[in-house]
């Protein structure tokens, strides 16, 4: 099969390689999966660049977590009626050596979930990774109904998971973004309101809902806006955090004790199969009734992998790069 791989390290350029390997057969309880598209995310660059401490565990890794495509063979355990289903895929490279850059790609039966038709493969391609991590942030609290949730960074690829998520559940959804366009943005991919980030944001969110309003906050850069989140969370409130720039950030500890704030870390590698299979679920329905859109910047073809890695690590967070296999 043609594939993308790399054996060590490092830059896009220097360790990337293209060519032809083996196609890897389903093991009991898998299935394969003949890639069309394959999604990057910023995870997968880490894993390249050896980011956040990363290391790896196998000496050879064919990259990306996200796909589409059909499946063409199944394991002992899986019904052969799943053959010929169109599919999107997640987390196929997490704690295994063989994602979807290549033609072919094994995951369990669980984690290639039915694509329905009339939806456009690009839109799902890079749904795994920021689709659910964003659908964790909103529901690993339970119901969000009757809620004021904020959600920062909201037209990047987690945040419209999470605004999609916290809308569809009932919440009222505050955003916040970084230019007037995104704002716009935001409000057409359901925001009840939208706010450009600025000296003025929190006055902006306590004029929309109130003072210490908020239930839960999506949160995109822990470290940034942490003190803002202190200041607006009622007592009790929440939040989801899945980045942030410094590593080590400070924590307004007593702040957040006196109210008894919950923060989540979320890691999108190690949740719960559950949780992955009811955002799997929660976030198809979201593509099929248009609650939820990302917008393409650039699919390149595979022996181009290495200018896509690129283009993802120099690129706007707020459309998608995907790899035409």
């Amino acid at each position: 099969m043609r594939a993308a791989w790399y054996d060590k390290q490092g830059a896009a350029r220097d360790v990337l390689q293209t060519g032809e390997l083996p196609a890897p057969e389903p093991a009991p309880g898998e299935v394969r999966v003949r890639i069309e598209l394959s999604g990057i995310h910023v995870g997968d660059i880490g894993k390249r660049q050896g980011y956040w401490g990363s290391v790896m565990t196998y000496p050879r890794v064919i990259p990306h977590g996200d796909g589409v495509g059909v499946i063409d063979a199944v394991g002992n355990g899986v019904a052969a009626e799943r053959i010929g289903e169109r599919v999107w895929v997640y987390l196929a490279q997490s704690y295994r050596p063989g994602g979807t850059a290549a033609e072919y790609t094994v995951v369990p039966a669980d984690r290639a979930v039915v694509l329905p038709a009339q939806i456009d493969a690009a839109q799902a391609a890079g749904l795994g990774i920021p689709g659910i991590t964003g659908h964790r942030a909103i529901m690993a609290g339970g119901s969000v109904a009757g809620s004021n949730v904020l959600v920062t960074g909201a037209t990047g690829a987690v945040g419209r998971a999470a605004l999609a998520t916290a809308r569809r559940g009932g919440a009222t959804v505050l955003a916040t973004v970084r230019r007037a366009a995104e704002r716009d943005a935001a409000l057409k991919l359901g925001a009840h309101h939208a706010f450009i980030a600025g000296p003025d944001l929190r006055d902006q969110i306590v004029d929309a809902v109130g003072a210490e309003a908020i239930d839960l906050v999506a949160d995109l850069a822990f470290d940034k806006n942490i003190e803002l989140a202190t200041d607006l969370l009622r007592y009790g409130g929440s939040i989801a955090t899945y980045a942030t720039g410094e590593t080590e950030p400070a924590v307004p500890f007593w702040q957040l004790a006196f109210k008894n704030v919950t923060v989540r870390f979320l890691s999108n590698d190690d949740f719960p199969e559950a949780a992955n299979q009811d955002a799997a679920r929660d976030l198809t329905a979201a593509l099929t009734a248009g609650d939820l859109h990302y917008d393409i910047r650039a699919t390149y073809p595979l022996d181009q992998i290495a200018a896509a890695h690129e283009d993802v690590e120099q690129g706007s967070g707020t459309s998608r790069v995907l790899v035409e296999i």
